[in-house]
């Protein structure tokens, strides 16, 4: 008899662990602080607003919120994303430039189905979202990697490459407090990105899952502000619950038509019932604007703590300051990261070491660490725990 994993093909046998989901592994372990995944405190949520549009969800008279609905996304949905999008960019943003993703994890998978081939070439942020290293890497991509520093993705590094033969298909960058350096894409580099775009004829895809949590950064226009050649990424997993798995992307119709094609064979469309909860909480005035300095104030008092408390835990090491978002990152002179971790999960403490969102496999002294779901009680005896494992 052929035994199972015969019967599995290529892709499916290659395919890595994902590294996500190791970090939510160590979570659900008792003895470990985490400073590893990005999971929202859920003393965030807004349970009382979800409880409310939920019960009246549930009881439509029409039962929309819990019949089969359009692949695209519900149509009112999809004007309220299509109005913020206009109001972000400046310019006049339709319903038929959206498609409602289960999360924007799908958004990332939907974007390699459609555009990558093997051996196409991504650049990418380096360091960059494993979730779309994994996404993207699916596809067999050949990687061009783009250094990050304090500004963001490095455009000039880009145009270099490009000058020197590369020609990725793809850009991707996640904009707004990047996963996983924090860093924020200088508008100047967002309109020299727009402008490569433009020249060279790739496809940008811009990822903002952070930009509601902001502290004191001011908010830039999206790149797809000066290009047409953009595709904009969206979630409500940081800002209302990740449980309801509703995401977006935002791209010009005749894209949106292929990608919903392809959506279509996957899952048919995004639960109807999380999209009519998302919309109900979207389309009360201000509702968002509130939230977003609620979830500021919130994470800039545990930035600060968890910051600090590393600073005083390691004090060889290099914390950048956090802008907003969720994440911290670290350096540690002289420290393989990768190989620290399991002596780090030994002593109760868990993190994401830098070489989890590299392309390739060379070691490194950085680290992602996240004030997201401890308490500052925790945040520090977590900050405790991997000094004196270092």
């Amino acid at each position: 008899m052929t035994p199972l994993d015969d019967l599995l093909t290529a892709d499916a046998k290659t395919a890595r662990s994902s590294v996500i989901r190791e970090i939510l592994a160590l979570v659900d372990l008792d003895d470990v602080l985490s400073l590893a995944g990005g999971m929202p405190d859920p003393a965030t949520f807004p349970v009382d607003d979800l409880a409310r549009v939920a019960d009246a969800a549930i009881r439509s008279p029409s039962g929309e919120p819990l019949q089969y609905g359009r692949t695209e996304g519900m149509t009112p949905l999809r004007a309220v994303i299509a109005d913020d999008a206009a109001s972000r960019r400046s310019r006049a943003c339709t319903p038929d430039e959206v498609l409602v993703t289960t999360g924007s994890q799908q958004a990332l998978d939907l974007v390699g189905r459609a555009f990558l081939d093997p051996g196409d070439e991504v650049a990418i942020d380096d360091p960059g979202y494993l979730g779309a290293i994994q996404a993207l890497g699916a596809r067999h991509p050949r990687w061009l990697p783009i250094r990050v520093d304090d500004d963001g993705l490095d455009t000039e590094a880009l145009e270099a490459a490009l000058t020197r033969g590369g020609r990725p298909k793809l850009v991707y960058t996640v904009t707004d407090f990047q996963n996983p350096t924090g860093a924020v894409l200088h508008p100047e580099r967002r309109r020299h990105l727009a402008a490569l775009a433009d020249h060279w004829g790739f496809l940008v895809v811009e990822d903002d899952p952070y930009g509601r949590i902001r502290f004191d950064e001011p908010v830039h226009p999206p790149v797809s502000t000066w290009t047409d050649r953009a595709i904009s990424l969206g979630t409500t997993s940081k800002t209302i619950a990740p449980g309801l798995r509703v995401g977006w992307m935002v791209a010009p119709p005749p894209l949106i038509t292929v990608l919903a094609r392809l959506k279509q064979a996957t899952d048919l469309h995004t639960s109807t019932l999380s999209q009519q909860l998302v919309l109900d909480l979207l389309a009360v005035p201000g509702w968002m604007t509130e939230r977003s300095k609620v979830l500021g104030a919130f994470y800039r008092e545990r930035a600060g703590e968890l910051r600090a408390a590393l600073a005083e835990a390691l004090p060889g090491a290099t914390i950048a300051e956090p802008r907003g978002g969720l994440f911290l990152w670290a350096d540690i002179p002289g420290v393989d990261t990768t190989a620290l971790l399991p002596r780090a999960v030994d002593a109760g403490v868990a993190f994401v070491p830098g070489s989890a969102f590299r392309t390739g496999d060379d070691p490194t002294s950085t680290f992602r660490a996240t004030y997201a779901t401890l308490g500052p009680t925790e945040l520090r005896e977590a900050a405790r725990r991997l000094g004196s494992v270092v």
